[in-house]
């Protein structure tokens, strides 16, 4: 039988830098596109061809440092890559899940992307909330460790109003 506490389905455990990295994507492709797409839809996949650039780069640049620097056979090191790097891409399902639920419950598609870059601001702060428990830090350090994601998160906003 598995064992489910070990079970890490954001990736933070083992992946947690591409975890951020791509909720910070998504979040940047939701404030640049938001204003000029015309569907829900169009944004969703905006969205997911921005992750998978940034997801593809990054793969790249960790099989080719992993067969640098560690001398490891190409392939080898691209199995090491996709297993280190696929949070970047599955950070983009609960903004996109978002998007999608905010509109199919009525919601304009400039709320909708309105809702979907909250709740990804959110994300940020909730993952580095957890990673200030993970790192050990009491209460105060594990909020400021929050409120430095979600600052992040508002740096995003701040370019999304900033476009538009």
């Amino acid at each position: 039988m598995p064992d489910l506490r070990r079970r890490d389905l954001l990736g933070l455990r083992e992946g947690g830098e591409g975890t951020i990295t791509g909720t910070v994507v998504c979040a940047a492709a939701i404030a640049y596109a938001a204003g000029h797409v015309d569907s829900s839809w169009e944004l969703s996949g905006i969205i997911l061809g921005t992750v998978l650039v940034y997801w593809v780069a990054h793969l790249h640049a960790v099989t080719l440092g992993s067969a640098m620097t560690r001398g490891h056979h190409p392939l080898a090191a691209f199995r090491h890559a996709l297993g280190e790097t696929w949070p970047i891409a599955g950070a983009s399902v609960v903004p996109l899940a978002v998007l999608l639920v905010a509109e199919l419950l009525g919601a304009e598609l400039r709320t909708a992307a309105w809702v979907a870059l909250t709740a990804t601001v959110g994300l940020l702060g909730v993952y580095s909330y957890i990673a200030g428990v993970r790192g050990g830090l009491d209460t105060g350090g594990r909020i400021l460790s929050a409120l430095a994601g979600l600052a992040l998160g508002l740096l995003v906003v701040l370019l999304k109003v900033g476009l538009h």
